[in-house]
């Protein structure tokens, strides 16, 4: 029986992880860690702990623990590794989002950097069969080569959490260098879906139109994102998994690092006006807002915020020529599946 770590398992994508773990053939032991932090509102990730701790009744073949701490309290980080002897570790746990880097720094130095040092760190002293960690779009910066391709520089990152998530990947392949720790990294694209995180616009468009405010829609709608549901994420974390880059050596008889870095998006930009638009019927369908509900009057285009570009485009071929899988959710099907839930959620 695998033993697995979920850092950041009552995050959005890592209770998703667990749930889809949970409902695997092959018995696992899964210890999950998260500080439950009030970036956002505690209660979601209440909620999706709740949701997980169902599953777990409906699935006794699998050993599940849940440890309420932080990435950077190093002693915590040990003592789990120690006890555990973990055979994978997933590192989702970070301090999301670009807009609040820009005035809470501190958080994601603590987070990103410190964090994912223990991590390390631990792997080091706790030999593991594979790391699989959480890097971001983000770092391809301002990149204007479209669709982003891992082989493409990304060395000028225009936000501290593209800077921090960078450094997560040359930390990893530090120590896959030096201590023969098999690590891959994956470049998320913009995540959304049901009990999601509610910094992101589709969830914060939803909320607003709600209460009766405007949705400011940034780059004048001009923007466009490689929108990516959650389930897709999750479906390739997990084949990832399964697979760890392996250890060989160079001529020189010392280690080739292994180590990986993949893009996951689904690799279909999306206006961010069309998304707007398809969000609104879906809303409208899942019987979120009236029939009525007047949006034109609720939207506003202002310029781009510090921080944020103005395309994300996945090239994930990479992911599909190594574990034969690419993103399939599409826009539509994915926010309808948000809207729903969204209904069932808040206003039961």
């Amino acid at each position: 029986m695998k033993t697995i770590l979920v850092t950041g398992s009552a995050g959005f994508i890592g209770s998703n992880l667990v749930l889809r773990l949970l409902s695997g053939k092959e018995p696992v032991k899964i210890v999950g860690l998260d500080n439950l932090n009030n970036y956002y509102n505690p209660s979601l990730k209440e909620y999706r702990l709740s949701v997980i701790e169902k599953a777990v009744v409906g699935h006794p073949e699998h050993g599940y623990n849940f440890a309420k701490g932080d990435l950077a309290d190093k002693a915590l980080i040990d003592k789990l590794f120690a006890e555990n002897h973990f055979d994978i570790v997933v590192n989702l746990a970070a301090q999301a989002g670009v807009r609040y880097s820009i005035e809470n720094p501190d958080a994601y130095i603590q987070s990103n950097m410190i964090g994912f040092y223990n991590i390390l760190e631990a792997c080091r002293h706790n030999p593991v069969e594979h790391l699989v960690y959480a890097s971001s779009s983000s770092v391809y910066g301002g990149n204007k080569k479209v669709p982003f391709a891992v082989e493409d520089r990304v060395d000028n990152p225009v936000s501290l959490y593209a800077a921090t998530k960078k450094s997560n990947e040359l930390f990893a392949h530090c120590y896959s260098k030096l201590y023969n720790i098999p690590s891959t990294g994956l470049r998320f694209f913009t995540v959304y879906g049901p009990a999601g995180r509610p910094d992101m616009a589709y969830f914060k468009f939803t909320d607003k139109l709600l209460k009766g405010e405007t949705i400011q829609i940034f780059n004048y709608g001009n923007c466009r994102r490689d929108f990516t549901y959650v389930d897709d994420i999750v479906e390739g974390i997990v084949r990832v998994m399964a697979k760890a880059p392996e250890k060989r050596n160079g001529e020189d008889g010392l280690p080739i690092p292994p180590y990986a870095i993949y893009n996951i998006g689904g690799g279909q930009p999306e206006n961010l006006l069309d998304f707007v638009q398809t969000l609104q019927e879906e809303l409208l369908r899942a019987g979120v807002l009236p029939e009525d509900y007047d949006f034109e009057a609720h939207k506003e285009l202002v310029p781009m915020q510090p921080g944020d570009v103005p395309t994300t485009y996945a090239d994930a071929s990479a992911l599909e020529r190594d574990f034969g899988f690419t993103p399939k959710i599409t826009l539509r099907e994915g926010l309808r599946k948000f809207a729903e839930w969204y209904a069932a959620y808040y206003q039961r």
